[in-house]
Parts: structure tokens; sequence; C-alpha cells
């Protein structure tokens, strides 16, 4: 099986640390040793030794290598590596000035067979080519900057700058994913040659994101059904800022007040404290950040429409959990989100007039539960045709095998 250096984000929580732990879980269990390396601050983040030091009290990355938590001597097992930095977001990382050196050590002491780049949107993933290059070590990225193709809005038009920005360092890169053919569009537009480019979607754990039990349930699905007694959960889970538009969401749900009905808000943001002070509704509820699993998915269960008013998207792993979890719906056209949900699998509309839309869309929702079901089972049954996790891993396997000589393969 194959070494891989992974190169991704283990907080703070969005799509991308999502994206990158799971698929690293999964290539495990297939085999594959996985050498993460992170943005993280040494002493906090990794329990790391201080036991060799630089000059600028930085731990050096070979003895970061040799004292990270649960790794052997060189040779054996997985490896987790942290690199320093001075901004982390949700968005975007900038690292310290010695980030770049520090993974070039680490890279010449693991010798992966192949570099794999879940882009942070950092200055570092600029440097990516050159560093593979003279290492001689294949290099993927996976690109998931959200987008809009269609240029509707000032949201979509800043985020085809990222794009402008990044294509002509990922056209370097031996393999780069995208997980849409409209995303793979845009970049072939841009100057990556198509047959540098994977479309590859996301994919989910159908096991563990599944319909619940028509009734009853046991601990986090028991709590909330206990709860919400009596009210139809409409649910919104993701990032409150601006390119989420959740604004628009809240204006159409304060126009129809669907009775019986409850907004539930999940997730954390800069525009959190705005939104909030916005309006002070009985029938929404702000639940904040949730970072236990066990309970997104029972908020994804007990939920009857699933809402993503967005104005850019990638390919919304939220959205993907919601389809699985048999939830209803609704989300725009931005990004993959469209194709996702194309031919009955929800219901599409445009970015621009979200509030209209959605206006006349939550009348129909509440008053028709047997089309919110209709369209829950559809969602379930389009995320296992095409976007179940096992479909990613496999997707991806064979393109690490156009990359990797198969004797790293089969050993």
């Amino acid at each position: 099986m194959a070494h891989i250096a992974w190169l991704g984000k283990k907080s703070p929580f969005c799509g991308n640390v999502s994206y990158g732990l799971s698929t690293t879980e999964r290539l495990r269990e297939r085999g594959h040793r996985i050498s993460f390396i992170h943005f993280d601050t040494p002493s906090t983040g990794l329990g790391l030794g201080w036991d060799t030091l630089n000059p600028d009290g930085r731990q050096s990355a070979a003895a970061a290598l040799r004292s990270a938590r649960g790794v052997g001597p060189p040779g054996d097992g997985s490896r987790e590596v942290a690199l320093p930095y001075l901004v982390k977001s949700q968005v975007y990382t900038i690292p310290s000035p010695g980030a770049q050196r520090e993974l070039r050590e680490s890279l010449e002491q693991l010798k992966p067979d192949l570099v794999h780049a879940s882009l942070t949107l950092s200055p570092l993933d600029f440097r990516l080519p050159d560093l593979c290059q003279h290492l001689g070590v294949p290099l993927v990225a996976t690109f998931h900057p959200a987008f809009d193709a269609s240029l509707r809005n000032l949201t979509a038009g800043t985020q085809q700058l990222t794009y402008q920005l990044y294509a002509p360092t990922l056209a370097r890169f031996d393999r780069v994913i995208v997980f849409s053919e409209r995303q793979a569009e845009v970049l072939a537009r841009l100057g990556v040659r198509e047959e540098r480019l994977a479309v590859i979607p996301n994919g989910v754990d159908t096991d563990r994101w599944q319909p619940a039990p028509a009734h009853g349930g046991t601990g986090e699905l028991a709590q909330l059904r206990l709860r919400f007694q009596g009210r139809r959960v409409f649910l919104y889970m993701g990032r409150l800022a601006t390119e989420k538009n959740v604004e628009a969401l809240l204006k159409a749900w304060r126009l129809v007040r669907p009775r019986h009905c409850l907004l539930l808000i999940v997730g954390d943001g800069p525009l959190r404290g705005s939104l909030m002070a916005s309006g002070d509704d009985p029938d929404v509820a702000w639940w904040g950040y949730e970072a236990d699993q066990a309970m997104r998915v029972a908020l994804l269960q007990v939920a009857e429409v699933f809402l993503l008013p967005s104005l850019v998207e990638g390919l919304s792993l939220a959205l993907l959990e919601a389809m699985a979890c048999g939830t209803a719906c609704v989300a725009t056209d931005a990004g993959a989100d469209g194709e996702v949900l194309e031919g009955g699998a929800g219901i599409v509309i445009s970015t621009q007039g979200v509030t209209t839309q959605l206006r006349t869309l939550l009348p129909v929702l509440r008053d028709q539960p047997v089309l919110s079901a209709e369209l829950g089972r559809r969602a379930r049954t389009r995320v296992l045709e095409r976007y179940t996790l096992t479909r990613n891993i496999e997707a991806l396997e064979a393109l690490y095998g156009q990359l990797v000589p198969l004797r790293s393969l089969a050993a």
C-alpha cells in the first residue's frame, strides 16, 4: 500500500477538516500509511515534546516527528506533524516564517510515495509544486474554494479571483481534485489542463449518516424529539458568514412565520451576533456550533427540511449529510449543490432572489409533509447512487495508482 503525506487541516472545524479526517481515516482502514501534516501549535495541539528546540524556541520538524504522541521510531506506522502558523481560520491560514522549511524537513524524513494537499488557502500552497518536484514526489491537490460559475453576485466575483490566483499554480500539480464538472470547467478555462483535473465528489459514510427510525430512538435523537415535540424543524447547519446568505433565509422565515414550525440554526461565524440581534423570534432557535458528531447526526435526523441559501459553494458536505439522513433539502444552484439535487433529489433555487423564492416554498413545505418525506427519500437514494465515501475512496485510490508505482500500492 502507499505511504501518503496528507497536508490539510484539523481545526477549526469546517468542510476541509471533515473531508481530510474522514478521507484519511478510511484510507488507513484500507491499509495505506498516512502521515498527517497540518497547522497547529505543537505544545498544545499535539502534545509534542520540546527536547530539541530551534534557536527561536520552536521544535524542529525532525524532533516533532520523533516525539509526536503515539509515534514510534522512523519507519513504523503513520505520523503526525504540526507546522507553526501565525493565523488560522475556517477560510485561510497564514503560516509562520519557518513553516516551509519544517515542511521540507518533514517530507525528507518521511519519504512518502505521494503528497496529497487538501489546500488550506495558505501562501504555502504556492510553494508545494517546487518542493515536491525537488523531492521527486507526485503531488495531488484537492481544491475546495466555493464558487458560482455564473458570477451573479459580488461574493461569486470575489471567489472567482481566488480561482484566477490559484490556477497557474494548480497547473503545476500532477493532479487536481475538484468536486464537480462545473468546477473543472472553471479551472480548465483558466489554464489547468483537463488531463490533470479529476472530478471526485465528496462522499459521506451512509452507515453513520442515515435516516432515523420512524418512532422512538435513543440517546441524542430521543432528547431532540422530546425537546422539539409538537414542532416541525426546519434546519440550517453551517457557517454564519456572508457567503452563506443566512440573512435571506431569516427574512423569508419572518415573512411566512409557518405555524407549529421552528427554524433551527446550527453553526457559528462572524455574523452570528448581528444575525441574532436582527430579531427576537420565538420560532427561531440559535443552537451555536456543535462539535459532537452524534448530535449533528441527530439534528439532521430530527429535521424535516434542510435549507442552504448560499451565494457560493463548493460541494456542501452538510448538504450531503442531510441527504444521507433522509432530510428534504432546499439549496441554491451555487457551486455543485445544484448538480447534487437536480432531477428531483431536492429543490434547487437561484442565488438571485433567495428570500422571494423561500417565501413561496416555505408554506408549501409546511402544508405538504408528504412532499417533504418523498424528497427526503429521493435525497437518500441520490447519495447512495453517487456520493458514498466508499465511491470517493475507490476513485481516489485509482488516481493514486496513476501516479505511484504499482509496487508501492501492492506492497
